[in-house]
């Protein structure tokens, strides 16, 4: 739900919404999303910083700073059904990779539209149903359990086409519980298919794991490097990793 705001300029309010629906941004990944220049992004968050709409943490060394929506900058964005989101060393890395990825895949696929996790959840509890989650089983009440990817890219136009499930995946983990996320998604019907962008290291796992849920039809593997970064990313170079029926 967005409410209306007369208050903030149409930039300021495409900046906070942006980074209330993603939960955590960079300057890096603001400047590729306004189609601004890394200085002029900086310039906009210190702005939305010192009006107390935003607030900016640097916890990881040589990383860039990340910004997350204060509550007067939620209330500001007219989004409703949100929280601040809290950063750690822990889930940092993670988060500037999907901020990344997110205003990467918008210039590839502008005939698409770019939805984080957060914003899934919230849309995924107003309907009552999975839009593009996979079902890993059932809990108490025969409740879904449902693993949500890290980005949805949902096609937009006339004809009713299924979204793309986009996974950015930096750690290992344990072999079962990567099979059994894979084999999730191969029974996946409310999605075209599900993307994995890969740190070197868990790209074997995953293949392995992939295969072994003989899932290779419905889920592709690349590098994290795939969609490009900032100013070298390459639209054409990208195109070839998202699903045609996307």
């Amino acid at each position: 739900m967005v409410l209306a705001s007369n208050t903030h300029s149409p930039d300021q309010l495409e900046i906070l919404r942006w980074t209330v629906r993603l939960g955590v941004v960079t300057a890096e990944a603001v400047a590729q999303h306004g189609g601004w220049t890394l200085a002029s992004a900086r310039g906009r968050l210190i702005a939305a910083e010192r009006a107390g709409l935003l607030r900016s943490r640097r916890v990881l060394a040589g990383k860039p700073a990340l910004y997350t929506v204060t509550r007067a900058g939620l209330r500001a964005s007219g989004l409703r059904g949100f929280e601040p989101c809290r950063i750690s060393v822990a889930n940092a890395p993670h988060a500037i990779e999907c901020a990344r990825v997110a205003a990467a895949l918008e210039l590839a696929y502008p005939d698409h539209s770019v939805m984080g996790e957060r914003e899934l959840r919230l849309q995924e509890r107003e309907s009552g149903k999975p839009l593009a989650s996979a079902c890993l089983g059932h809990g108490p009440g025969d409740a879904p359990l449902l693993h949500r990817p890290d980005i949805v890219l949902w096609p937009n136009g006339p004809h009713e086409q299924l979204p793309v499930a986009i996974e950015v995946e930096l750690t290992i983990k344990a072999p079962a519980r990567l099979l059994e996320i894979c084999r999730a998604w191969a029974r996946c019907r409310c999605i075209a298919g599900t993307l994995y962008l890969a740190a070197p290291e868990v790209q074997r796992p995953l293949a392995r794991a992939i295969e072994r849920a003989h899932a290779d039809e419905r889920i592709a593997l690349v590098g994290l490097d795939a969609l490009g970064a900032g100013d070298e990313h390459d639209p054409a170079a990208a195109g070839d990793c998202v699903p045609s029926d996307a």
